[in-house]
Parts: C-alpha cells; sequence; structure tokens
C-alpha cells in the first residue's frame, strides 16, 4: 500500500514518521555564539565574586599582614602616616630586641609543653567520654550527657579561684601540673567528638564484638583511625585556646621562667610608647603556630565541626 499523503507530509515536514513538531537545530556560529555567552556570563560572575570576597577580606588580612611586616621596620616608619606597606630595609633589630626585653623562648618552650599536654589529655578523655555516650548503653545517659554539656556555660574564670587554691594547698603553684591539671577534660571536645561517632552504624559495633573485641580495643584500633577528621578539629581547637590562655597561667606562675608565651607580649607592652615593633615582633612570634595550625588544618576543622550535621 502506498503511504497516505498527510503521513508523507507530516514526516517531510518534521523529521519524523509520528508528525510532532522539533525545533530546527542550531547552526554551527549560532551554536558557538550561545556557548560564547554564556562562557561569558559564569566568568564575569566568579571575577566579580572573586572580587567581593577579596574586598571582604582586606580588613581582617591587613592586620596580619602589617603584624609581620612591621616586625621589621624601623620605629621611624611604624609611626607615619598613612602607614607603609613595604618596609625601606629588612630590620631584624625589632625580633632581637623582644628576646632580649623577656625571655620569649624559655616562654615559648613553657607555652608549647602546656598547650600540647593539654591537647593530648583532652583528646584521650574526650574520645572516652564520647564512646561511652555512644555504644555503651546505660540508664539516664540523656540526662548525664545533659549535666555534662551544662558545665559549657559556666565561665571558665568563675572557676579559676576555687582551683587556685586547691593546687597550692598542694603545693603544685609555679608547675607544669599547676598550669595543665585544671583543663585535662572539657565537655566541648565530648560533644564534637560524639556527633562524629554517632554516624557509625551500630553494626559495625554489633559485629567488633561479636570478633571479640573489647570497648578499648574497638575505639583504639576502629573507631579512632575513622575519626581523624573530627580528632584533628578537637586537637586544633584545644590547642589554639590552651596556646592564648592568659588568665590561667598569669595567676598561678610567679616566677618567669614557668611563664607562658602570652604573658611575656604583655610584659613588652612597657615598651609599646618608644618602640612598637617590639611588640609587634613579639606578637609575630607568638602567632606562627596557630596560623600553621590553621593553614594546613583547615578543612579537618570544616569536617570535623560539620561532623554528624547530615545523616
Amino acid at each position: 500500500m502506498s503511504r497516505e499523503p498527510s503521513a508523507a507530509v507530516g514526516a517531510a515536514g518534521t523529521g519524523t514518521a509520528t508528525g510532532t513538531v522539533r525545533e530546527p537545530e542550531r547552526t554551527g556560529p549560532v551554536r558557538a555564539r550561545a556557548r560564547h555567552r554564556h562562557g561569558f556570563g559564569h566568568v564575569f560572575g566568579r571575577v566579580l565574586l572573586f572580587l567581593l570576597l577579596a574586598a571582604f577580606l582586606v580588613p581582617v588580612l591587613f592586620p596580619v599582614y602589617y603584624m609581620f611586616v612591621g616586625t621589621f621596620m624601623e620605629p621611624r616608619e611604624l609611626s607615619t602616616f598613612p602607614p607603609r606597606l613595604l618596609p625601606t630595609g629588612v630590620h631584624p633589630e625589632n625580633v632581637q630586641g623582644a628576646l632580649a626585653a623577656v625571655p620569649l623562648l624559655r616562654m615559648y618552650t613553657n607555652s608549647l609543653v602546656m598547650a600540647g599536654i593539654i591537647t593530648l589529655c583532652q583528646l584521650f578523655t574526650s574520645a572516652l567520654a564520647a564512646y561511652a555516650f555512644v555504644f555503651l548503653r546505660f540508664r539516664g545517659s540523656a540526662v548525664v550527657f545533659a549535666l555534662f554539656l551544662s558545665t559549657l556555660m559556666v565561665p571558665a574564670e568563675a572557676t579559676f579561684i576555687p582551683n587556685y587554691l586547691t593546687l597550692t594547698g598542694w603545693g603544685l603553684g609555679d608547675t607544669y601540673a599547676g598550669l595543665v591539671l585544671p583543663f585535662l577534660a572539657y565537655a566541648f571536645g565530648t560533644f564534637l567528638l560524639r556527633q562524629s561517632f554517632k554516624q557509625f552504624p551500630r553494626e559495625l559495633y554489633d559485629a567488633a564484638r561479636i570478633d571479640g573485641m573489647g570497648h578499648l580495643r574497638f575505639l583504639w584500633t576502629i573507631l579512632v583511625p575513622l575519626s581523624k577528621p573530627a580528632l584533628t578539629a578537637v586537637g586544633m581547637y584545644v590547642f589554639i585556646t590552651s596556646w592564648n590562655m592568659y588568665f590561667w597561667p598569669l595567676i598561678i606562675t610567679r616566677s618567669t621562667e614557668m611563664q607562658t608565651l602570652q604573658i611575656g607580649l604583655n610584659s613588652l607592652k612597657v615598651g609599646e610608647s618608644s618602640n612598637p615593633g617590639l611588640l609587634l615582633a613579639g606578637a609575630a612570634l607568638s602567632v606562627l603556630p596557630t596560623l600553621a595550625l590553621v593553614i594546613f588544618g583547615q578543612r579537618f576543622i570544616v569536617r570535623g565541626l560539620t561532623a554528624g550535621a547530615v545523616k
């Protein structure tokens, strides 16, 4: 049989046997112009976003930049207005003067020891407490955890006097033990690790128990290696907080040999009016460890703080 004219016309006019209407395909130059317009708009949007973010970053990063640059400026360069963006030369006198004014190297060591011990101990205690709240079923665990978190509402300054009286009564004043003992456990690290541990399926714990694993072995051989982002985030937070601690080391230490770096920086303020470069040099030296931690571990901070946010 011969094809009907209407079907033939539909097939010829639309390019399909069903007669459906199809938009004419774009030719090569038309497609290229559309792709060019889309690519230009995408690039322009990204450039505009980059410039906007850079404008917001300038007031945040300029003090940090000027702190490092001002470390190698002369006093007359620091007192000029508008401030110089670059020094006329490298002048290490500020660093040498800061090291000579106070024993910064000894204070640096004290701060590293204090922050390192507190960080390791809080990671240990927080991991144990978070494991208990997630994998050990006991009556009233929710109430205990709520009471545990309520300690975050108590200002740390409110506990300094009782801690000072207790530690000095034990003869631990002006010692490393006196610096670190009040901060060996903290509820914030437990909270973050608990949120991370809750992401792991209960079946993993049940399978390990069936295989004969004890609680500590399961924690240190399976759970801890899988929770490195959260542990790194907690460790960095605790280290930076301990490194910047000022009030507690000030009241528990008496000798210069046991004082921390933040106390030494406060001592440099005496010469701030005559030579602010000393204070800038001390601040630059103190910020180096925390700045390195933030730069190289920022991805762990984000992943650790968002642990448990999405099921």
